[in-house]
């Protein structure tokens, strides 16, 4: 049987039933044409998520019984900050859905001194919404829970020097350690990676001296050059499989 997934925030989540706003009602009734009785699963991105039976089918809201808690664990106990610089077309959009199809927390779009800013940077912020609904349905789609945060795009120069994580890691072209010399290295659990991936044009020198300046450590993947997009993935899923559970 397909599991029909749907997504619903706590505030409309009550004792028994849940309330589904408009978009998902009209997924579920004009798209997919369920019945009333049928099964759906619904999460509330907070890490719940509830079976349910469609109890009523209404303009514009839909009704749903809950039936059961489900309580099979999904996330990753890996709390990954996947840092972005900005890239062309549709590329940060693939980027969004495969880095949360691997189990990241929070997604934050970079500017760079090598991005290109009217073309790439100027639209970016008008960008978030869309990013939240390609991350949304990759959760519903992968199974996940929780909703990825989708920050306002910010400056390298700035976010550098953020909140620190158990490890900071800036991925490089030119040098740096592998993961999996740092992770035979660590003396302590990582529970938090913040992973910096910079755009299609690479990180410019200063960029990385700030890096080393705010305690991020350099590492790369290999002796090939990777697109933006391939390092993004590959990079969230060595970590997964280092520290999360892609073990």
């Amino acid at each position: 049987m397909q599991r029909h997934r749907f997504f619903a925030p706590p505030e409309r989540i009550a004792a028994s039933t849940i309330i589904l706003d408009t978009d998902e009602a009209h997924h579920l009734a004009r798209v997919l044409r369920l019945p009333p009785g049928a099964r759906v699963w619904v999460l509330d991105g907070a890490g719940r998520e509830y079976e349910c039976e469609v109890a009523r089918i209404g303009k514009p809201e839909v009704e749903l019984t809950i039936c059961a808690r489900v309580t099979a664990p999904v996330e990753s106990p890996l709390r990954i900050e996947l840092a972005q610089g900005l890239a062309k077309g549709d590329k940060f959009d693939w980027i969004v859905q495969k880095a949360t199809e691997l189990g990241v927390t929070r997604i934050v779009p970079l500017t760079t001194a090598h991005s290109e800013v009217r073309r790439v940077e100027e639209r970016a912020g008008k960008k978030v919404g869309r990013w939240e609904r390609i991350s949304l349905e990759a959760v519903k789609q992968c199974g996940r829970c929780r909703l990825v945060e989708i920050a306002e795009p910010a400056a390298w120069t700035e976010y550098a020097a953020g909140a620190p994580a158990d490890l900071n890691l800036i991925f490089s072209e030119r040098g740096g350690r592998r993961l999996v010399q740092i992770a035979a290295d660590a003396n302590r659990p990582v529970l938090s990676v913040r992973l910096a991936v910079g755009p299609e044009g690479g990180w410019s020198e200063r960029e990385v001296d700030l890096g080393a300046e705010n305690n991020w450590t350099p590492v790369h993947l290999g002796a090939r050059v990777l697109r933006t997009e391939t390092a993004a993935v590959a990079a969230v899923a060595i970590v997964q499989h280092l520290f999360g559970d892609l073990r």
